[in-house]
């Protein structure tokens, strides 16, 4: 059982920074291990991946937040991050970190971060 807890997100004006973390609890789960998301889902639109790091620190990102997202990872703490900077409206959304573990799914509870013009 895996259980990811997400903190941060809420009002910014475009332009603006914003860090999420994700922390993973779960018995000898350690996100050092496996590859960690994170996902949004805006209003009435499908949930979306933003950013991957795999396992082996690989990074990959939607060619929306390219250049102004970036996801990392604090292995000692089994903590995920995205930092957001040069935010836009569009990025207006709920986001999610996830990571699978034996084909099976695991999601954060989900962080709102709205995005002002």
């Amino acid at each position: 059982q895996v259980q990811l807890v997400q903190s941060g997100g809420g009002f910014v004006q475009a332009g603006g920074s914003m860090r999420l973390s994700c922390v993973a609890f779960g018995n000898n789960f350690k996100i050092a291990d496996t590859d960690m998301n994170w996902y949004r889902q805006a209003p009435g639109m499908q949930r979306e991946l933003v950013a991957t790091i795999t396992s082996r620190d690989n990074t990959d990102y939607a060619g929306a937040v390219k250049g102004r997202f970036t996801i990392s990872r604090d292995n000692a703490r089994n903590t995920v991050y995205l930092q957001m900077n040069n935010l836009k409206p569009e990025d207006t959304a709920v986001y999610y970190c996830k990571t699978d573990v034996s084909y099976r799914d695991y999601w954060g509870q989900g962080t709102q971060v709205i995005v002002s013009s």
